[in-house]
C-alpha cells in the first residue's frame, strides 16, 4: 500500500513540477509577446527602430500668445520680503515658478501668512498655483533667511485682451511674538 502511495506522489510532484515550468515559461514568454502588441498598437513605445522619438510635448500650452507676470512683495512685520525676480513671461497652459525671499530680521522666531492678491481682477481664477509658501504659515526662526517657491500656471481661457498680470504678496506676522522653543506645560510636543 505505501509503494502504491509513494508512486502516486511522485507522479503528483512530476505533474507539479511540469506545470510551474510550464508557467515560468509562459511568463517569461509573455515579454517579447508584450512587446510586439506594444509596437504594433503603438502603445508604450520608448523608442521606434532606427527613429529618434521627441519629447512629448504639453499640448495645453498656448504658445501663440506670451503673458507677462509682474511680482510684487509687501511686508507687513520684522522682515524683508521680496520676489527674488521682478517679472517673468509664461505662455498660457505653461508651468512656470518663482521665487519669493524672505529675511526674519529679529532675534526671535515668528510665525507668519502671505496673502495673495492679482490684478487685473480678472486674471484670479486663472491663476493657478500648484504649490505655494502662502498655503500654509510659515515659522521663521531669528535672523533666518528663507527662499519660497511659488510654482503656477495660467489658464489657457484666460481672455485674450489680458497681457499682463501682477502677483502681489502681503507678508505679515501672525499671533504676535512667537517662541519656538515654548510649549504649554502638560502637552505633547509634535514634530
Amino acid at each position: 500500500m505505501s509503494s502504491k502511495l509513494l508512486r502516486l506522489n511522485r507522479t503528483m510532484l512530476g505533474k507539479l513540477v511540469v506545470v510551474a515550468i510550464g508557467m515560468f515559461g509562459f511568463g517569461y514568454a509573455l515579454i517579447p509577446v508584450y512587446r510586439q502588441v506594444c509596437e504594433v498598437l503603438g502603445i508604450n513605445v520608448l523608442t521606434q527602430k532606427g527613429e529618434f522619438v521627441a519629447a512629448p510635448t504639453n499640448t495645453q500650452v498656448d504658445t501663440s500668445r506670451t503673458i507677462t507676470i509682474e511680482l510684487d512683495g509687501n511686508s507687513q512685520g520684522p522682515w524683508r520680503f521680496r520676489p527674488t525676480t521682478r517679472s517673468i513671461d509664461v505662455h498660457p497652459g505653461e508651468l512656470a515658478t518663482v521665487m519669493y525671499e524672505v529675511v526674519n530680521t529679529q532675534g526671535r522666531a515668528v510665525k507668519a501668512q502671505a496673502i495673495p492678491s492679482y490684478a487685473p481682477q480678472s486674471a484670479t481664477p486663472h491663476f493657478m498655483k500648484v504649490e505655494c509658501f502662502c498655503f500654509q504659515e510659515q515659522t521663521l526662526a531669528a535672523n533666518e533667511a528663507r527662499q519660497m517657491p511659488v510654482v503656477f500656471f495660467i489658464d489657457p481661457k484666460l481672455p485674450r485682451e489680458v497681457k499682463n498680470i501682477t502677483l502681489s504678496y502681503t507678508f505679515f506676522e501672525i499671533g504676535g511674538a512667537f517662541k519656538a522653543a515654548a510649549a504649554p506645560p502638560g502637552s505633547a510636543k509634535n514634530g
